[in-house]
């Protein structure tokens, strides 16, 4: 198996619009190892994160955070160790087009 160990996201996400910032492609799994949220704006906002297994419908068990807020100008970075199969999505949702969504980690094939 080979392992890439690479960017696999970056979304300056519209707001309040659930927005897919990964997904795992076909034949390949994925170790997402953080995921940097960045607050642009001079005003604290909210974000939120969660994993759909297989591209599903959005639902209350796939969110790791919910309405988290993230002070003025500031950046909240998460260390998770996320495990992905193929077609399983990261997703976010910002209060504000003011934050930026970064996610790093490994692809293996």
């Amino acid at each position: 198996m080979a392992q890439e160990y690479k960017v696999l996201g970056q979304s300056p996400p519209a707001a309040t619009t659930l927005t897919d910032v990964y997904t795992v492609p076909a034949s390949t799994s994925a170790v997402i190892s953080s995921i940097c949220v960045c607050n642009r704006a001079a005003t604290g906002k909210t974000f939120r994160l969660s994993i759909a297994i297989a591209g599903a419908a959005d639902t209350v068990a796939q969110y790791l955070t919910y309405d988290q807020a993230i002070s003025a100008n500031d950046m909240i970075f998460l260390q998770l160790g996320i495990t992905l199969a193929t077609t399983d999505v990261l997703r976010v949702y910002v209060s504000s087009a003011d934050i930026s969504v970064n996610v790093f980690g490994m692809e293996i094939t």
